[in-house]
């Protein structure tokens, strides 16, 4: 209590007493029957209970988090999306960015964030994303790849970039090439030929490079290429790789062609050059310069060239002049489904041919755009099937690993197409690392569903995470039947690709089409009149056949 003094003139009726603040309250929680106020911990433990009882009457961002309302454990993520400034313009400045890079053209949704995945090899490499313009697509049948490929080959071509598929099989690409305003070539018994000995139409117009170096460099360089596939098609008639003096008596013979051989020669030409018995030639295939020597060291040589020719397995096929040339600028593809299937042997020889051909041109453009003679291209090759040429010769195997190591020098995109890892393995183990260096030299891969067995050495060479490898082996699960309606779903890993570039963790993706790509990606063209007849029959309801073609063209239902 508060003590004060009265002064001494101060009169005792103005005599009071005063309280202290705390003695005010006690006063006053007597007075109303209350009892003192509580302690700090005590009010916080009795606010943090009321507290806890409000916050169960309230949802949060997952629910009523009390029994049986019904709380969600999982919230998936809102779907997001990208565009440019113009397109987008009041979100602009965007509150998060996504983690693709929005270059080269857009394949799907990102199965992660939901994110647009846009790549392709070309646009990749022009922006330093990858060190060369190449990319490798694997996946079973059935799932995608070359619908993936041809969404690439549609939007290139758009932005200036010229398709050229060098060996279409079954045919996948003739229907959209066609759509393009492009070129198809039809090859096959029957149907069109190709020259292995052509050097195309445009070594006239490297004939006008004026630096003479120069000049030099790129005809030497179509005459190696042609050289290249010669020997390859030599090697798969017999079945064994030339001997040395062999392969040399090959190359002068050819040299002796371009400058006696008025025009182009074919394989007969090059056939009778070598039993004609030159005289560069015996000094080559014979150094005791012996006629009788010379004829017998040449005889397996001849019975290959015999192979070549209308005589041979092939037929016309490469002993005839080339009957269309490439016109380059435009979209073309190489039509080969003329040749049947079960003729490996064939199949690969021309897939071999085409692939240099178009290959040996594309750099012959190039040339001439450095020499200032034309203005710039860039082409993207398309190399489908792979599988096929590697079954039909292991010798093969260095036939492409040369054609592709060339495309690299000259900064060519590429995208090689085949099925699974095993079908890079080969009889030979040393046959079967440099197959392998195919994927591992691919700057961008495209994983699609893979069952464990066949994924080979991915796991070493891309550092494939466990939850990557699941991944894959689930997307190659069968389509299931729905028991109720006989109808089969799709695949569930179809149109879903896997993107890994290096060592760097992959991006799971799916391709969604557009209405306007699903006529040219319809690859059940021979079956629509049975299907037709079995509906009429009524033992197929359309509309299901309807839904599984869209799936089946990478349409999101």
């Amino acid at each position: 209590m508060t003590r004060r003094f009265r002064k001494p003139d101060t009169p005792a009726h103005t005599r009071v007493l005063r309280l202290s603040r705390r003695e005010l309250r006690q006063l006053d929680a007597a007075q109303r029957g209350r009892q003192p106020r509580p302690s700090v911990l005590r009010r916080f433990l009795q606010d943090a209970s009321q507290g806890r009882a409000a916050a169960r009457l309230r949802p949060t961002r997952r629910g009523w988090a009390i029994p049986g309302a019904g709380r969600e454990p999982y919230i998936e993520p809102a779907p997001e999306g990208q565009g440019t400034t113009v397109q987008v313009c009041g979100l602009w400045p965007f509150i998060a960015g996504s983690g693709n890079p929005v270059r080269g053209v857009p394949l799907g949704p990102n199965l992660l964030n939901g994110s647009t995945v846009c790549a392709d090899p070309v646009h990749w490499f022009l922006a330093g994303l990858v060190l060369n313009p190449s990319c490798f697509v694997l996946g079973r049948p059935g799932l995608g790849k070359s619908s993936l490929v041809r969404r690439m080959v549609t939007v290139l071509q758009g932005w200036g970039i010229v398709p050229m598929v060098l060996s279409d099989t079954k045919p996948d690409y003739v229907d959209l090439i066609r759509a393009l305003n492009g070129q198809v070539i039809t090859l096959g018994p029957g149907y069109g030929s190709i020259n292995p000995l052509d050097l195309g139409p445009l070594v006239a117009q490297l004939e006008q490079i004026p630096a003479e170096d120069v000049r030099r460099r790129a005809l030497e360089e179509m005459r190696a290429r042609r050289r290249t596939t010669v020997l390859g098609l030599l090697d798969l008639v017999r079945g064994e790789r030339l001997r040395d003096y062999e392969q040399s008596l090959v190359a002068e013979a050819l040299r002796v062609l371009d400058e006696e051989h008025p025009g182009v020669p074919v394989v007969d030409d090059l056939l009778e050059l070598v039993r004609s018995r030159h005289e560069r030639l015996v000094r080559v295939a014979s150094s005791r310069g012996d006629v009788a020597h010379y004829d017998e060291r040449v005889q397996h040589l001849l019975d290959a060239l015999l192979a070549l020719g209308p005589s041979g397995p092939f037929g016309e096929t490469f002993s005839r002049p080339t009957s269309e040339h490439i016109e380059l600028g435009r979209p073309m593809v190489y039509d080969l489904h003329a040749i049947d299937s079960g003729d490996r042997q064939l199949l690969a020889a021309v897939q071999a041919v085409c692939w240099s051909h178009g290959s040996a041109l594309v750099s012959a453009d190039k040339h001439l755009a450095e020499a200032g003679l034309r203005a710039q291209r860039h082409y993207f090759l398309v190399m489908d099937e792979l599988w096929r040429m590697l079954r039909a010769s292991g010798l093969m195997v260095y036939f492409l690993d040369e054609l592709t190591r060339l495309n690299r020098q000259r900064g060519i995109g590429q995208a090689m197409i085949t099925h699974t890892m095993n079908d890079l393995k080969l009889g030979d183990a040393h046959l079967t690392e440099i197959a392998w260096g195919f994927v591992e030299r691919s700057a961008m891969v495209f994983l699609g569903g893979l069952a464990n067995a066949e994924m080979g050495n991915l796991r070493e060479v891309f550092a494939m995470s466990s939850r990557e490898v699941a991944q894959i082996e689930d997307w190659s699960v069968e389509a299931q039947v729905n028991p109720d309606t006989g109808a089969a779903a799709a695949p569930p890993g179809r149109g879903k690709f896997l993107l890994k570039t290096g060592k760097k963790a992959g991006v799971p993706f799916v391709m969604r089409m557009v209405p306007a790509e699903l006529d040219v990606n319809n690859t059940n063209r021979a079956w629509e009149a049975a299907i037709e007849r079995a509906a009429r029959a009524g033992v197929l309801d359309l509309e299901d056949v309807e839904d599984a073609a869209d799936v089946g063209a990478g349409v999101a239902v």
